[in-house]
C-alpha cells in the first residue's frame, strides 16, 4: 500500500464512527466529530459518471443525458426525448440529500420532475450555483453540471448496497425491501427487514448467494432470474472497478416489470488508481476541499477538520498521537497533515502554505521524529516557508531525531518567534497556551 493511501487509512480508521457492518449504518459515509469529511481514500464520481459505469457492465439504469449549460436543453430534449412530457432534472454534485437540500440563490431541492417546456428553466437556476445538503456543510458545493433523465412509472422501491466487511474479509451484499429513503432511518425503523449476505472473494458470487440477495430485495413484478443476473452484474462491477462502495437508492421495478438503478453513489479504492485509469481521470477536483487538493499536488497527506490548531507531523502515528494530546489538553486540531518519512524542503514549505491560508488556525504545532526525516530539512522547510507566507499565529515547535541539533541552530539563528518544546506533551500545553492567549489578544 502506498504511504499516502496507508496514512489516511489508518486516520480513517481511528476517525470511524463505527461500522455498517457491524449495526451503525452511518459509516457507509465517513465523518468526524462534528464535521463532513470526503472520503479521500475513496474516489467518488458524479451519478451520470456511475450510470455510464453500472450500463457498461450490464445494469439497467434510467436513459439519461449529461449536460453544462441551459443552452443545450433544446437540442438534448429533441434527439434524446422526444416523446417525453416530463423529465426529471439532477443536480450533480458528490453529496447525498440533493433532493432536500437548498441553493443559495433560495431554489429548493437539487432534484426536480418538471415539464419538459420547464427544463431549460430548472437548469439555468441550478448551473453554476451552489447547492448545500446535510452533507456538503453550509459552504455546499458547486453544480456544474446537470443530468436530464427519464421519469420512470415506479412501482416499487428497495435499497442495495455492496461494501467491505471486515468481519467476512471480503465483500458484503446489504439489501432492504424498502428504499428510495436514508437507510439510517430504514435501519432504526426495520432492523429485521435488512439482510446481509457476505460473498467468498475467492469463488465470487454464486447463484445461491444472488438468490438470497433478491429474497431479501422481496421485488413485486420482476422476474426472479432477471434480478439474480442484476444482483451479479453489480457484484462483477463491483470487483473489476476497484469498488470499496456500490450504494443503489433507490434499486426500483417500473411498471413493466424492469428492475433498475434509478439512483447510485460509487467509490473505488485509490490505491487501484494505477489499473482504473478511465474510472479516476473521472475525477471532479471542484466537489473536494481545495486544501486536500493543493496537499496531493504536493504528495502530502492532509485532511481538514474544524478545529484552531494546526498540526504538521511526520508519521500518520504520531499525527494522531499529536491530535489527541491536543484535544486532552482542551485544544482542537484544525488539520491532519503528515509530510512523510522523506519529504523535501519544497514539501515542508508547501505544508506551511496550506496551514497559514486556513483563515480557522490560530496556532501551528510543527512535531517532528526525526528518523529518515532530519530534522534540519524540516527547520529549513519552516525558515523558508515563513519567509514565503505572513505568519501571524503562534509558532510551536518539537524536533527530536536526527540532526535535531542542527535543526534547532537553524531555527535559532532565523530570528523568529518559535515557541521551543521538549516533548510532546509540552509542545501540545504550549500550543493551547499560545492559543488562548492569542484569542485573548485579539
Amino acid at each position: 500500500m502506498a504511504r499516502g493511501a496507508a496514512s489516511r487509512l489508518a486516520f480513517r480508521a481511528r476517525k470511524s464512527l463505527g461500522s455498517f457492518i457491524a449495526g451503525s449504518p452511518s459509516a457507509l459515509t465517513a465523518c468526524s466529530e462534528g464535521h463532513n469529511v470526503q472520503q479521500v481514500r475513496n474516489l467518488n464520481i458524479h451519478e451520470y459518471q456511475g450510470a455510464a459505469l453500472m450500463s457498461k457492465f450490464g445494469v439497467n439504469v434510467p436513459k439519461g443525458v449529461v449536460i453544462s449549460s441551459p443552452s443545450e436543453v433544446s437540442e438534448v430534449i429533441k434527439k434524446h426525448f422526444p416523446n417525453n412530457t416530463e423529465l426529471v432534472v439532477k443536480s450533480q454534485v458528490l453529496a447525498g440529500g440533493r433532493g432536500l437540500g437548498t441553493f443559495k440563490n433560495g431554489l429548493k431541492g437539487g432534484v426536480h420532475i418538471v415539464k419538459t417546456s420547464e427544463v431549460e428553466e430548472y437548469a439555468r437556476k441550478m448551473l453554476g450555483q451552489i447547492l448545500v445538503t446535510k452533507q456538503t456543510g453550509a459552504e455546499g458545493k458547486p453544480v456544474n453540471k446537470v443530468f436530464l433523465c427519464d421519469k420512470l412509472n415506479l412501482v416499487n422501491e428497495m435499497y442495495f448496497a455492496i461494501a467491505l466487511d471486515r468481519a467476512s474479509a471480503g465483500p458484503v451484499i446489504i439489501a432492504c425491501a424498502k428504499g428510495g429513503t436514508s437507510i439510517e432511518d430504514l435501519a432504526e425503523k426495520y432492523p429485521d427487514m435488512i439482510i446481509k449476505v457476505p460473498v467468498n472473494i475467492n469463488t465470487g458470487i454464486t447463484d445461491e448467494d444472488a438468490a438470497r440477495v433478491v429474497d431479501g430485495l422481496a421485488p413485486k413484478k420482476a422476474d426472479k432470474q432477471d434480478c439474480i443476473e442484476q444482483v451479479k452484474k453489480l457484484y462483477n462491477m463491483f470487483c473489476k472497478s476497484d469498488c470499496t462502495l456500490v450504494e443503489i437508492n433507490p434499486l426500483a421495478e417500473t411498471a413493466d416489470g424492469v428492475m433498475v438503478a434509478a439512483d447510485a453513489k460509487l467509490n473505488f479504492d485509490d490505491n487501484a488508481a494505477y489499473r482504473q485509469k478511465e474510472v479516476f481521470a473521472l475525477r471532479d477536483k471542484t466537489q473536494e476541499d481545495p486544501r486536500e487538493v493543493a496537499a496531493a499536488a504536493a504528495d502530502l497527506n492532509y485532511i481538514g477538520l474544524d478545529g484552531e490548531i494546526g498540526c504538521m507531523v511526520n508519521g500518520a502515528g504520531l499525527a494522531m498521537a499529536t491530535m489527541d494530546i491536543i484535544k486532552l489538553h482542551g485544544g482542537t486540531p484544525a488539520n491532519f497533515l503528515d509530510v512523510g518519512g522523506n519529504a523535501s524542503e519544497n514539501q515542508v514549505v508547501e505544508a506551511f502554505k496550506i496551514l497559514t491560508a486556513d483563515p480557522k488556525v490560530k496556532a501551528i504545532l510543527v512535531n517532528i521524529f526525526g528518523g529518515i526525516m532530519k530534522c534540519d530539512v524540516i527547520a529549513s522547510g519552516i525558515v523558508n516557508a515563513a519567509k514565503q507566507v505572513s505568519l501571524h499565529v503562534p509558532l510551536i515547535v518539537r524536533l527530536e531525531g536526527t540532526n535535531v541539533d542542527l535543526g534547532k541552530t537553524i531555527l535559532k539563528e532565523s530570528g523568529m518567534t518559535i515557541i521551543a518544546a521538549e516533548d510532546l506533551d509540552d509542545a501540545a500545553k504550549n500550543a493551547v497556551k499560545a492559543l488562548r492567549h492569542s484569542s485573548l489578544a485579539s
